[in-house]
């Protein structure tokens, strides 16, 4: 699967609080997410542009299936699907 071409940053927060990502805080337009699902804090920063550009957004998605421990592919499929 692909990654979607017209996500934005709000949506993109709202499908990873299903891997415990909280929301701690905004500052300007980017959005600082918070998960300890793993026993340690893992931090992201999420623009709120939309659409987020690929780039972006690929960077973001590899970063969290490496803390989760998970496939890249396998993560897209869950949230995207």
């Amino acid at each position: 699967m692909k990654l979607p071409r017209n996500i934005g940053g709000e949506e993109l927060c709202q499908l990873l609080e299903t891997y415990g990502y909280k929301i701690i805080r905004q500052t300007g337009s980017h959005i600082r997410l918070t998960s300890a699902i793993k026993g340690e804090e893992h931090h992201i920063t999420i623009p709120r542009h939309c659409p987020i550009k690929i780039g972006t957004l690929n960077q973001i998605i590899s970063t969290v299936a490496i803390y989760l421990g998970m496939d890249k592919k396998d993560l897209i499929e869950n949230l995207f699907s």
